[in-house]
């Protein structure tokens, strides 16, 4: 059992990992060896609250299907454990990110003496513009 937070925790059986060929440099240890992972996870399986499975749809964006499951490709190291271990900590923490709720934002007003500096620039940028005038020439 894999822990998200105090109340979900999923099971490593509902975990599919499949082990495929990686792209990018790394010579003939690329052509010849299956070493990347990728997890595949069924988001339906797990009871997340309404607003937690919103977040997960953003947060896990292109990564989640249109029937709910995650695909996570890891292929940053050369082992497939690594790479195991490496798709399983990045679902476990996108799950944890989705967990957690946003602190709502309250809203607050400027201080009067906020508003007096505010204004006092403002007011000291117009005379610096009004100074940059040509003066008129009596002829």
């Amino acid at each position: 059992m894999l822990r998200i937070s105090r109340n979900l925790s999923i099971d490593e059986n509902d975990l599919e990992i499949v082990f495929v060929r990686a792209s990018g440099p790394g010579g003939q240890n690329v052509n010849k060896l299956s070493t990347a992972a990728q997890l595949r996870f069924d988001t339906r399986r797990i009871a997340l609250p309404d607003d937690a499975t919103a977040r997960l749809v953003t947060l896990a964006g292109q990564r989640m299907t249109k029937d709910g499951v995650i695909v996570i490709h890891a292929q940053r190291f050369r082992t497939q454990e690594r790479n195991r271990a490496d798709a399983i900590e990045r679902l476990v923490e996108l799950l944890r990110e989705a967990m957690v709720r946003p602190t709502p934002r309250r809203p607050t007003r400027p201080t009067l003496g906020s508003k007096q500096r505010r204004l006092e620039g403002k007011k000291r940028r117009g005379d610096i513009k009004a100074r940059r005038g040509s003066r008129g020439f009596d002829d």
